[in-house]
């Protein structure tokens, strides 16, 4: 059975050379074809940037403009003195076009101040009123001699005022209950503005959408303000897990296997007392009044405090911290043997990452570069998104030749056009443009989202394709570190940029391409989530779930062709054809020590970020004092517990990278080393004595046991 696995579909075992050292040195550029295409496509995508900073306007984003693109309350405009955006039909901003255009699809003016009462056009038109309805109808408005129903057509007035109040420079309805009644401001009915008595809940069916930004906005601006005032203490909650994961690491280079055990014994511990304490507090709340509430019918609440005093919260915390305990403890009898095998490969990455220690700063480099691509995209979807203008069209009766031209407010009616149909007028029509540009705006967003993918897969490969170098010439130094190059990550590096960028290239485009197909799969699927086609909802699941399992073949892929092209220099894709046939004839190999280790790894990351979790969680809801200083004052206590315990796990992943790429990287290694070499002094293993014992060994026993299995 093993040699079928050795010589039959999976490709020829390696040869023994004796001239082969580990990384070649002498190498030619590979795959150049697809590092010209990386070329063009940024330079492509720098163009799109310029011209996207040309015509958009981020300041769109954060001060409110009116439906002629001119700011409110800005210095130095007309409008200086006009600081409030006010809406003539607020339900249209629901739309979600608004998150994409930065813009409702309806008029909009600039005023003084919001209004505060309720009143409609009709009632207003012919009493006193109406010099307060002016003020909310379109700048140099002039009844003439318009009626009621032609002035609402052309969109010159809104057809009802509603109190409302400001919200970031903009009025929102002032929507609120009394009593179980919905009311806005003091009123429970309007008029539309036909003269028609209606109940004031059909207006807020529609509204209500809308405030529904109001509420995200007074959600996002307590959210902000949490960070203002913990900003400091999250800060040093950061670092203090990058302090963990540096000691955390550097007991790993020393005491590989104590620290192992010592981190599994920690992880048992910390879940523990968490089934421990929220079974505490799940008994403290008996027979408080409230407590008992399901949190079903409570609903969704914004303050995530008020779930801590159910008990069913509490219940439902120490369910799931002990399913997961008690899968851990499983796990651990049952891979027992193989965690053995796996501290022995560990302690060899320790030994790597202790020769080429600024290894471990590496990450910092690809975060810093991935913090560049996620900047450019960011800067440039903004400025493409507000890009987009008000668009005016000539309206008239069909005997108009100027029906449907687009026109502009400030000169129609002294244009020919306005002379050649005197019914015709200028109306708003819609946000976007009647240029190419305009029309291509999704087609830019797409290839902003996609060349993000690209450079950030592009990013990360080059990492990958670096720490493998580094890591690979220790492992083939048959006297360790004697035989390795002075600088081994700054040579990987410069080997990697210099001849492989077209390799690194290929494997990120292929990546990103499966990406972008899963955003436009989510995009379409959240566009079909209004529709009742059950059979179009199974088929875009099952389309999610192919491109997902593809999109993780494809990692899985590219990582250890990676690593081959850092060794011997080859294309991509005889890369990766080499580094999958070498897996799938060690395949119980990589069974036992691949997610082995993984699984280790992953226990560490939740040991720092369990106990950086719990540091926070302690002080920032006032259970332990720092010195004299203590927690601020907080609107949700849970955003900064949650920035910390996400930062941390960034950190301890960002510093575990490292050594899951170096135990990869040896793991490959080793494999090849086998099939290279048979351990005789003609052909001695580049792998270290202990290392050999314990992974030969450890191989036989498990070939064996698959024998017997077949």
């Amino acid at each position: 059975m093993e040699d079928q696995r050795k010589d039959g579909a999976y490709g020829t075992p390696q040869k023994y050379d004796p001239t082969f050292k580990g990384p070649i040195y002498n190498r030619g550029c590979t795959d150049v074809l697809c590092c010209v295409l990386l070329f063009l496509a940024i330079v492509g995508y720098v163009a799109v940037g310029l011209i996207a900073w040309t015509h958009g306007d981020p300041r769109k984003v954060i001060y409110p403009t009116d439906s002629r693109g001119e700011f409110c309350g800005q210095k130095g405009t007309k409008n200086a003195n006009k600081p409030f955006l006010f809406y003539f039909n607020i339900v249209k901003c629901a739309s979600p076009l608004v998150l994409l255009e930065f813009q409702c699809p309806t008029p909009q003016i600039c005023v003084e101040k919001c209004p505060n009462r309720y009143l409609t056009l009709l009632n207003a038109w012919n009493t006193p009123e109406f010099e307060y309805y002016k003020q909310f109808c379109v700048p140099d408005f002039q009844k003439n001699k318009k009626g009621v129903a032609q002035v609402l057509r052309d969109g010159q007035c809104p057809a009802v005022l509603i109190p409302s109040k400001p919200l970031a420079q903009r009025c929102f309805p002032d929507i609120h209950a009394h009593k179980g009644v919905i009311m806005v401001g003091n009123a429970t009915t309007y008029e539309d503005g036909h003269g028609s008595r209606k109940n004031i809940t059909e207006l807020v069916e529609g509204a209500k959408q809308a405030n529904g930004i109001l509420e995200a906005r007074q959600l996002a601006m307590r959210i902000f303000e949490d960070y203002t005032v913990s900003w400091y203490w999250i800060v040093i909650g950061l670092v203090i897990a990058m302090v963990l994961s540096l000691l955390f690491i550097i007991l790993l280079r020393f005491l590989a296997g104590i620290m192992v055990w010592v981190m599994i014994v920690l992880v048992i511990l910390v879940l523990g007392y968490g089934i421990f304490h929220c079974y505490m507090e799940y008994a403290r709340l008996r027979g408080e009044a409230g407590s008992d509430i399901s949190v079903l019918d409570l609903g969704f609440q914004t303050d995530f405090r008020v779930y801590l005093h159910l008990r069913q919260t509490w219940l439902a915390f120490m369910i799931i911290l002990s399913i997961l305990e008690v899968i851990i403890i499983l796990l651990l009898i049952f891979l027992r043997k193989r965690i053995l095998i796996a501290i022995a490969l560990i302690k060899e990455a320790s030994r790597a990452v202790g020769y080429v220690m600024c290894s471990l700063l590496y990450p910092l480099v690809t975060f810093f570069l991935l913090c560049l691509c996620i900047a450019y995209w960011a800067s440039t979807a903004v400025f493409l998104s507000t890009s987009n203008e008000a668009v005016y069209k000539i309206l008239g009766d069909s005997s108009c030749p100027h029906q449907g031209q687009t026109c502009h407010p400030e000169t129609f009616f002294n244009s020919t056009e306005a002379h050649a149909c005197p019914n015709a007028r200028c109306q708003f029509a819609f946000y976007g443009g009647e240029s190419g540009y305009h029309r291509a705006l999704l087609g830019l967003q797409i290839f902003n989202a996609f060349m993000f993918f690209w450079l950030a897969n592009f990013v990360l490969a080059l990492g990958q394709v670096t720490l493998a170098g580094a890591f690979a010439s220790y492992y083939w130094a048959l006297r360790k570190p004697d035989d390795m190059p002075a600088f081994p990550l700054f040579a990987a590096f410069g080997r990697a940029l210099r001849y492989h960028t077209g390799s690194l290239a290929f494997g990120s485009l292929i990546l990103a391409i499966v990406q972008i197909i899963r955003v436009i799969l989510e995009y379409l699927d959240q566009r079909l989530k209004a529709a009742e086609n059950k059979f179009a909802k199974f088929l875009m699941t099952c389309l999610k779930c192919c491109f997902w399992c593809l999109e993780k073949f494809i990692k899985f892929l590219n990582r250890n062709a990676y690593i081959m092209i850092a060794i011997y220099g080859t294309n991509f894709c005889t890369s990766a054809r080499n580094a999958f046939f070498l897996l799938m004839r060690n395949i119980i190999r990589v069974a036992v020590l691949d997610k082995v280790t993984d699984f280790l790894f992953l226990l560490g990351k939740l040991l720092i970020v369990g106990s950086v979790g719990i540091l926070a969680f302690f002080f920032f809801t006032h259970r332990i004092r720092i010195v004299q200083d203590t927690a601020p004052p907080l609107n949700y206590y849970w955003v900064p517990i949650l920035t910390v315990i996400v930062g941390s796990y960034l950190i301890a992943h960002g510093f575990f990278s490292v050594y899951g790429m170096c135990v990869d990287t040896l793991f490959l290694c080793f494999c090849e080393d086998l099939e290279r070499n048979d351990g005789s002094q003609e052909r001695p293993y580049f792998m270290s004595p202990e290392l050999r014992d314990i992974l030969l060994k450890g191989s036989a026993e498990e070939g064996k046991r698959a024998e017997v299995q077949e």
